[in-house]
């Protein structure tokens, strides 16, 4: 029987299971533990940010970090409009209110003129934002240059989702080091995964400390259970920790083979009509390439759309997905401000994410190119 062809799946490398045996060797099976600080050691090293909690999720991460940068019931924080759900649901949980921000097209994220003018526009109305979530899309660096400058000038602070960018650079800096705090993700489909969780990293080890705080209940510092704030179960596991150690000393591997998956597809792909792709703009950028997508033109592609390639590969069980459908056409933020030109509607009528785990085989690359190829009848 033909196996599934999956968009991302986990690929496990057989180191991690030392750090596993390790822990159940010595009783760690608890929430924190030696895993979970060398793991964060191991963060920082790769990135360069100066300090890192790991965190249940990328979620909890994100979450933290609005509370952590004061934001509260009835402010406003910038979010990118083009992105998934969980970038912006914190805001919410906050009880304050996204504002979002349409792409551009160069890298598919925040648009740097958008931005500044929904500042402006904000301000005008006596709502100057509390921070901004700005998001790296699919591994691909934002204009971090143009973005930084803006959020600067404004002293508005930056939270970086770098969820899916994790091993990415902006002109030699890891992504998620650019802003006040960095959220990475380490879910079961991302390039390396500690089957949940996620990460914080700042250069303030106040920050990472109060996180931590935060993150076991906000227990204080007493013999007897006693709590002056309000805290969260957002702890990382000792064991899923331990699987994060085994996949970061295969992270530049995955990152290389991913890279190779956009590659090939490029070239494969190359000078059909109708199709292009999120390339990386200059020598700036290093995109980890988490997934490879495209874009196709029905106008150019003989009237063949992404639906069309989807409902096509779906049908030969090859995994593909559509590109985020942007957070100001969800239902749940319907209501809420947002300044858009199109760009990020224009990406998810045309857009498609193709297989990319890091365990797919030569073959079923080509499954899927060959597939792609019937379907627009090239």
């Amino acid at each position: 029987m033909k196996e599934k062809i999956w968009l991302s799946s986990p690929h496990m490398s057989g180191k991690e299971m030392k750090y596993i045996e390790e822990a159940f060797r010595r009783n760690h099976v608890f929430p924190l533990g030696p895993n979970v600080t060398g793991l964060e050691e191991d963060i920082v090293r790769m990135t360069g940010a100066g300090h890192c909690t790991c965190l249940s999720s990328g979620t909890a991460a994100i979450h933290l970090a609005l509370i952590l940068l004061g934001v509260k019931q009835g402010d406003e924080v910038i979010c990118s409009s083009f992105t998934f759900s969980a970038s912006a649901n914190p805001i919410a949980y906050q009880g304050a209110t996204p504002v979002f921000i349409d792409s551009e097209s160069m890298t598919w994220n925040m648009s740097p003129d958008l931005l500044e003018s929904a500042i402006k526009d904000r301000m005008s109305k006596g709502k100057k934002p509390s921070a901004i979530v700005l998001v790296h899309l699919y591994g691909m660096p934002a204009q971090l240059d143009k973005l930084m400058s803006v959020a600067n000038a404004y002293q508005i602070p930056v939270i970086e989702d770098a969820a899916e960018s994790f091993g990415s650079a902006f002109d030699g800096k890891s992504t998620g080091t650019f802003g006040e705090i960095g959220v990475f993700s380490f879910n079961g489909n991302k390039i390396i995964t500690t089957s949940g969780g996620g990460a914080m990293v700042s250069a303030n080890p106040e920050y990472c400390k109060k996180a931590l705080f935060l993150a076991t209940q906000a227990r204080d510092a007493a013999p007897h259970y006693q709590h002056s704030h309000i805290g969260y179960n957002y702890r990382m596991s000792n064991i899923c920790a331990g699987i994060g150690r085994g996949q970061m000393e295969v992270l530049s591997d995955r990152i290389a083979k991913r890279r190779e998956n956009y590659f090939f597809y490029r070239e494969m792909l190359a000078g059909i009509p109708g199709i292009s792709f999120q390339n990386e703009p200059d020598e700036r950028y290093f995109s980890n390439h988490w997934l490879t997508t495209i874009l196709i033109d029905p106008g150019q592609a003989g009237g063949v759309t992404r639906e069309d390639i989807y409902t096509d590969l779906a049908r030969l069980d090859i995994e593909t997905r559509p590109l985020w459908k942007p957070m100001h056409l969800q239902p749940v933020f319907a209501n809420v401000p947002a300044y858009t030109d199109g760009t990020s509607e224009r990406l998810f009528r045309n857009g498609l994410c193709l297989p990319s785990s890091s365990n797919i085989t030569d073959e079923e690359r080509r499954a899927v190119v060959d597939a792609i190829r019937h379907s627009l009848k090239h």
